[in-house]
């Protein structure tokens, strides 16, 4: 715009002298004809320079306002796409009942927006179902388990001396029959947990539990010869579901002794920050990689043959870590250089003035 303004305001026009009949013109003619001419020119220059200005002026005007007009309509066409960007990330497994509910014409956001929607209710779908057919079949199971040990206690129970080896096959059935009830009792935890956390929540002193669960390990570590510490803040409470923040600890106590090293050691840490509480078990044992550390978190997942014996389920980390999900903490795993494992858990920690009540 600048250049064809110059072209067209800065042309010169050329000089056209006075038609005469020949003679020289008288001098003063002359010099008043010399002085129009630089008037005239002064006034072309003068009038492209204030042209030049005036569009420059007008170019940076324009391409400020531009500016503005094309951030403010972009925004109001991207606006949607933020709402909807910003619903998709809170929804997660736990709150998969929230929809988008794009708003307005039937455009490509709002078509976008139902597909989305209609993607979530299919995967609510499946996780209800998948969460509700552990419960149900862990529930059913538990009757033909029952029975099965009703018929060992029954058959020990009759009268007259039994031979040996029907006394050993009834001692395994019944380890067996042990080993699968925990296994049930687990899965419906596990199900339990990534339900979310049921009402009636209250507030749970983490220190105490983990005492408790010392408490509840004191054979397996003295018959191991473990060397248990313990460390604990006075004003470590959270809100939540009691049975499965009890679980949540006993599990991790439970996974550092049964996977420790003879006469090996563990440490039990509670520590109150200002707003969260990071629960660490931590205890000595095989050297493990970071990556087989962090497998660890899945259900049946066990790593190793010093992580497979035993009466072990394979479940107590994923219990842990889906109970810290509940209730809006973190699990994380950490394979010690040394060797071993450490877990902390962290949570949310209770209102100041509720953890003095």
């Amino acid at each position: 715009m600048l250049a064809v303004v110059g072209l067209v305001a800065g042309g010169s026009v050329e000089a056209v002298s006075a038609p005469g009949s020949g003679g020289s013109a008288p001098s003063d003619a002359g010099a008043r004809i010399a002085s129009l001419e630089q008037q005239l020119a002064q006034a072309r220059s003068g009038q492209t320079h204030q042209l030049l200005l005036g569009s420059a002026v007008g170019l940076a005007v324009m391409g400020l306002l531009s500016i503005l007009l094309g951030w403010y309509a972009a925004g109001r066409v991207l606006r949607p796409l933020r709402a909807m960007t910003t619903a998709t990330r809170r929804i997660s497994a736990d709150n998969l009942d929230e929809r988008l509910a794009v708003e307005g014409p039937h455009d490509e956001l709002r078509n976008l927006g139902d597909t989305i929607d209609g993607l979530l209710a299919r995967l609510e779908g499946a996780f209800a179902a998948q969460r509700r057919f552990v419960a149900d079949a862990s529930h059913e199971l538990r009757t033909p388990l029952a029975t099965m040990r009703a018929a060992v206690d029954v058959t020990l129970a009759k009268p007259g001396p039994l031979p040996q080896q029907t006394l050993t096959l009834a001692g395994r059935v019944r380890t067996e029959l042990d080993q699968v009830d925990r296994l049930l009792e687990g899965l419906l935890t596990l199900a339990r947990a990534q339900h979310g956390v049921p009402p009636g929540t209250e507030l749970v002193r983490l220190d105490a539990l983990a005492a408790a669960a010392l408490d509840q390990q004191a054979g397996s570590l003295a018959g191991r010869g473990l060397t248990a510490t313990r460390a604990a803040h006075p004003g470590a409470r959270v809100h939540g579901s009691r049975t499965l923040l009890c679980r949540l600890v006993e599990n991790l106590v439970d996974n550092a002794v049964r996977h420790n090293e003879p006469e090996g050691w563990l440490n039990v840490t509670v520590h109150a920050g200002e707003r969260t509480i990071h629960v660490t078990v931590e205890n000595g044992g095989p050297v493990l990689a970071q990556a087989q550390a962090a497998e660890l978190v899945r259900p049946f997942r066990r790593l190793g043959a010093e992580r497979t014996g035993g009466d072990g389920s394979g479940l107590g980390l994923a219990i842990a870590a889906a109970v810290a999900e509940a209730h809006g903490g973190t699990l994380d795993l950490h394979a010690r250089a040394e060797g071993g494992l450490r877990v902390t858990v962290t949570l949310p920690r209770a209102d100041h003035e509720e953890a003095r009540a």
